[in-house]
């Protein structure tokens, strides 16, 4: 392998066994949702900032994602960012009932809701 792939083996390396890969969730401390989409699928990650080590960290909770079914595939931008948010919502329910959420998106149409 050459110098970059090794370095590059080493830092990934570090990253998966040094810090959590998903953080436990504290119902005390408001949660961020960031969602996305595109034509092909949904994505969300439930973050959260926490104390760790002494340190504050923004770390996952949980993901998700899924494809685009063949009928949503006909909704606009606008619709597919709301459906992406109404999908993790509901899958999150259990996780946000009675927190403190932010949503955090690059649609306008969202934002402004």
């Amino acid at each position: 392998m050459t110098v970059y792939k090794c370095k590059a083996f080493e830092s990934l390396r570090q990253a998966l066994t040094t810090a959590p890969l998903l953080l436990m969730p504290d119902f005390d401390l408001r949660f961020k949702l960031y969602i996305d989409a595109s034509g092909d699928g949904l994505g969300a990650a439930l973050h959260q900032a926490q104390i760790i080590n002494d340190k504050p960290m923004e770390g996952p909770i949980f993901f998700i994602s899924r494809k685009i079914k063949p009928t949503e595939a006909r909704y606009g931008a606008s619709q597919i960012k709301l459906l992406c948010l109404a999908c993790a919502l509901k899958k999150l329910d259990y996780f946000l009932e009675g927190c403190v959420l932010e949503v955090i998106t690059d649609c306008n149409t969202v934002k402004s809701l």
